[in-house]
């Protein structure tokens, strides 16, 4: 049986996050982890409700050293919590707020366990490869979530592939901000584990707004890796504001614009480095758009095409996994992306891909933020397309005379839809629940 250590065993006196203005080394961290471990049940699932991405991290650490499974739902909304707790029974709520944030469910809060400063005297416990850790849920922008089973062996594989290629384009570990929510797969993999099983340094801070960015990234030493997503890189870019030295730009969860990342290498001096994945694989591939279009899978991953479908292969897949996206394949480990297969239109005859539409509606002068959707579909066919868009000061006339001089007239968008601001989520994803419910409350011929 493989046995691979909780954390890295070298040199346990290194700073392994950055809280509340103070430092925690990697035997601190460990001491906490193992109290909470001796206090949790010796069996079933617990549900990691902290806001705070260290008690988060300790909580997740605390139940894979106890073989408890830990429970990561997309959204902290009471319906899908309720959806969650009755697919997983035993349900133990893990948090760091006073009062239990999920009704009728036993509650543990962490944060007593976070108070001690005293490093572990135990050797670091050894788990094994095979071991379940989590059930994390899809985002929920395709459909309805679905959890996904992750063991700790094959996503320890995935880390230190990653960190292999990303500490390689910033010449070393990072201390890691991440704007990204913490239970979803991105977030998860690149602003936890990657900074504490890839030698990092791990941030608390949950930065949103620009302002809170720019904080977070001054209270972290150098060098700087910043885990972001297209939609909060381009506020981040459009407010303008000083940003300490940051080695690399990791960006995922939404197709990111070869314009946004030229502007955000050029302004804060670093490359961007976008990382291609899902719930589902895991991140399986990266590139430097500004570089290249193509992507190229991280060690270990190859993909192959079984009839029109792509499979992702390797150790880190307890089985080969579907890809949920056209790729053109150049080599078993280098592919183009396409666009997702639920992203695919034919409108009159004429394809498209929703994702190439959006990048051009919200590149339009004047447009703060924009979606097109498909009110109604025929079979494989699009009957016609709508836009939601957010333009203060814009008219209808101008975003369709913007639109035109770029895209066939068939994906014109009617109606186009103005709106305050649009339902995106933390990682600027539009769920497909969230969608609909806008397109029953603005477009009447849906209803």
């Amino acid at each position: 049986m493989t046995l691979l250590p909780l954390i890295p065993e070298d040199d346990l006196d290194a700073v392994m996050a950055y809280r509340n203005g103070g430092t925690i080394t990697r035997a601190v961290f460990l001491g906490q982890v193992l109290a909470l471990a001796d206090a949790l049940p010796a069996s079933g699932k617990v549900l990691n409700m902290c806001a705070d991405r260290y008690a988060f991290a300790v909580a997740l650490f605390a139940a894979i050293s106890k073989g408890i499974v830990t429970v990561l739902p997309n959204s902290a909304a009471p319906e899908h919590l309720a959806t969650v707790a009755a697919e997983h029974e035993g349900l133990l709520v893990l948090g760091d707020q006073d009062v239990s944030p999920v009704a009728k469910l036993p509650y543990m809060a962490v944060n007593g366990f976070l108070a001690g400063t005293t490093p572990a005297t135990a050797a670091v416990p050894q788990i094994s490869f095979e071991q379940s850790i989590a059930y994390v849920y899809t985002s929920g922008s395709t459909g309805r979530p679905v959890p996904h089973h992750k063991t700790f062996g094959r996503v320890h594989l995935n880390i230190m592939a990653g960190a292999e290629r990303i500490w390689g384009k910033t010449g070393g570990a990072c201390s890691v901000i991440g704007t990204t929510p913490i239970r979803h797969m991105y977030g998860l993999e690149s602003s936890v584990f990657l900074p504490i099983l890839g030698g990092g340094r791990l941030s608390s801070d949950l930065p949103f707004f620009p302002a809170d960015v720019a904080r977070s990234l001054e209270a972290m030493p150098a060098p700087r890796l910043l885990v972001i997503t297209p939609f909060h890189l381009r506020k981040l870019i459009e407010a303008e504001i000083p940003l300490p030295p940051v080695a690399a730009i990791l960006s995922a969860t939404a197709p990111l614009p070869v314009e946004l990342a030229r502007e955000a290498t050029d302004k804060l001096g670093c490359p961007v480095l976008e990382i291609y994945g899902s719930t589902e694989t895991g991140q399986l591939a990266t590139r430097l758009p500004c570089v290249d279009e193509a992507w190229d899978t991280l060690a270990g991953v190859t993909l192959r095409f079984e009839g029109e479908d792509a499979w992702a292969h390797g150790a880190v897949y307890e089985m080969p996994q579907l890809i949920n996206d056209m790729v053109e394949l150049i080599t078993p480990s280098r592919f183009r992306l396409v666009d997702r297969k639920a992203n695919m239109i034919n409108v009159a005859g004429k394809r498209s891909s929703l994702s190439f539409l959006n990048a051009i509606i919200t590149g339009l002068p004047g447009v703060k933020d924009a979606v097109f959707c498909v009110p109604e579909r025929s079979g494989a066919h699009v009957e016609r397309l709508a836009a939601f868009v957010v333009a203060p000061g814009l008219t209808r006339q101008d975003i369709v005379s913007g639109l035109r001089a770029q895209v066939d007239p068939v994906f014109l968008p009617r109606p186009v839809v103005f709106v305050d601001s649009l339902p995106r989520d933390g990682n600027g994803k539009i769920q497909a629940a969230a969608l609909a419910a806008l397109i029953a409350q603005h477009i009447p011929q849906h209803n």
